[in-house]
């Protein structure tokens, strides 16, 4: 169950990153509120997953969770646009993420 707890959490990184993008520097309520409840819900279901990981595991694969998933929405819902060098880079990060879980 922790690791459900831990994956929620970044996928909660993911949602208020979203969010707050979409909030245009806080200027739409619902997007603000969104943002807000998200990072309530991501903190949360991290202090959940660091009752039973460490902090040295957890941590690193919450941020690896929210930073691939924020490029992923940036580059599939914002259109944003990535060198092709940089996926080079995120599969790295992705080898990261899962050689942390696999050896932990």
């Amino acid at each position: 169950m922790t690791w459900i707890y831990l994956v929620a959490a970044g996928i909660f990184e993911v949602f208020w990153a979203t969010m707050m993008k979409l909030s245009n520097g806080f200027s739409h309520l619902g997007y603000t509120a969104a943002t807000v409840i998200g990072m309530i819900l991501s903190f949360g279901f991290l202090a959940l997953a660091t009752k039973h990981l460490p902090l040295s595991i957890a941590y690193p694969i919450w941020t690896g969770i929210g930073a691939v998933g924020a490029i992923l929405v940036g580059v599939l819902l914002f259109k944003d646009q990535i060198a092709p060098v940089t996926w080079l880079f995120i599969a790295m990060l992705i080898i990261g993420i899962i050689g942390i879980k696999v050896t932990s």
